[in-house]
């Protein structure tokens, strides 16, 4: 079953410009998930990252990662976003292979290493199979400060 935009805004506290999944293609609670990005010209992060020579930066594509992180987490009920927060921890061995330009279409696989209070886990973006991107990564799992927290 897949995810939509509208889905996915209800599930991540994240919005515009910083929102960097469009669709979920499928997933399998507490293993992995499948997301999608398309990459347009008009996005703003690439209106400074360069003029004249637009690359989604890296950090960005690990951000991308993250995010599918946290709706995975979310589907396999390792926490409920209105009254939790999903937050990064760490990033090791994160590599980047390629550039990732407008007009791609950006497929992010995360893979689930353990999930709890504190998720361990791993992902790649690539684009029409070919790696551009890779990462490990930890997050946390921590009570909103902005919601008061039930007994």
């Amino acid at each position: 079953m897949a995810l939509d935009i509208i889905q996915i805004q209800e599930m991540l506290p994240h919005r515009y410009p910083f929102l960097f999944i469009d669709r979920v293609l499928a997933w399998e609670p507490e293993k992995t998930i499948h997301a999608r990005r398309l990459v347009s010209f008009s996005d703003p992060i690439l209106q400074g990252h360069f003029p004249g020579m637009p690359i989604v930066p890296g950090v960005v594509q690990v951000e991308m990662m993250a995010q599918a992180a946290a709706l995975l987490a979310q589907l396999s009920g390792a926490f409920d976003p209105a009254t939790q927060l999903c937050l990064f921890m760490g990033v090791q061995e994160a590599k980047f292979r390629a550039p990732v330009v407008p007009g791609d279409v950006l497929d992010i696989n995360v893979e689930v290493h353990r999930l709890g209070r504190i998720g361990k886990f791993s992902g790649v973006v690539e684009v029409e199979g070919a790696v551009r991107s890779s990462a490990k990564f930890t997050a946390i799992i921590q009570p909103r400060p902005d919601v008061e927290q039930g007994e």
